[in-house]
């Protein structure tokens, strides 16, 4: 059994931890609420930008010279995985949820005959993928630190992607992360960023179906906007990515403030029951003493 003093150092301890916890709890609150504003804001513009060039690409359809980052390189050999974690733990099964897709991916389309490369985003997504892939990883990037995550982190990233594809250094490329639903649920995703995945509307009326008239041409907008698109998309999954890491990270530090505190009550308790049990056999020892006597 242990000793009071034992019971107190343990107690101490785990009030330390829970006032950690809980600090951390705050501070997970408080980013959640400017990330998730930033995540909502751009949602709407990278839809749009995506469903826009959806019927620019499908109007330009079966012709020929379309730029790579819409159509790929009309093979499907070499994949690109871009997995999107974040740089620090401590936000329960957040990066988990990533390293687990993405290995089910690289083993799946390795089973399949295709070629993977890797080029992790976030230190907790690249030092899982190191232990079992580490032949497999290209390059690798931290996710973006500070209040706000700028945009010529995605400039970057969307840069190298192209200049990867130009080289023909990959076919398909396919950024995995987290979609940040609510506090409680981050749901790991998979985006086609090259070929430009299109909306099937094999399904639609004809008659549903909108046409349109571009001006400049289909080709001009193409080339301008398929590369800014890429960096838009990228930059919304960051986004998602860091609205869902503070409310993972929220969540897993109100779990553990909860438990500590189940903790300290289930060993006040016991430290009170071992005093009692103390002081009953001084007072035995008392009077046993004082009969003897």
């Amino acid at each position: 059994m242990a000793s009071l003093k034992e019971l107190r150092a343990r107690i101490g301890s785990v009030k330390s931890t829970r006032k950690i916890t809980s600090a951390m709890k705050m501070v997970a609150a408080a980013k959640l609420r400017r990330a998730e504003t930033r995540a909502a804001a751009a949602r709407p513009y990278a839809d749009a930008m995506r469903r826009m060039l959806a019927e620019v690409g499908r109007s330009v359809a079966g012709q020929g010279g379309q730029p790579a980052l819409l159509t790929g390189t009309g093979q499907d050999k070499v994949h690109l995985l871009i997995p999107m974690s974040s740089d620090r733990g401590l936000a329960g099964a957040f990066n988990s949820n990533i390293n687990r897709t993405t290995r089910n991916l690289v083993l799946k389309l390795q089973a399949e005959g295709k070629t993977v490369k890797i080029l992790p985003v976030g230190r907790k997504t690249y030092e899982f993928l190191s232990r079992d892939f580490a032949d497999l990883i290209i390059d690798h990037r931290h996710l973006a630190a500070g209040k706000e995550i700028p945009f010529s982190a995605a400039t970057e990233l969307g840069e190298q992607i192209a200049a990867l594809l130009e080289k023909g250094e990959f076919d398909v490329c396919t950024l995995v992360y987290n979609q940040f639903r609510n506090v409680m649920t981050q749901t790991p995703t998979e985006m086609q960023l090259v070929p430009l995945a299109l909306p099937d509307n094999d399904n639609a009326d004809e008659s549903d179906v909108a046409t349109y008239e571009f001006e400049p041409d289909e080709g001009t907008l193409l080339t301008s906007l398929l590369p800014r698109n890429l960096q838009v998309q990228i930059y919304a999954t960051m986004l998602e990515t860091a609205a869902g890491e503070n409310g993972a990270r929220m969540t897993a530090m109100d779990n553990a403030t909860r438990n500590a505190g189940k903790a300290i009550d289930g060993l006040t308790l016991k430290y009170n029951r071992t005093r009692q049990t103390n002081i009953t056999n001084e007072l035995i020892e008392i009077i046993s003493g004082a009969q003897a006597v």
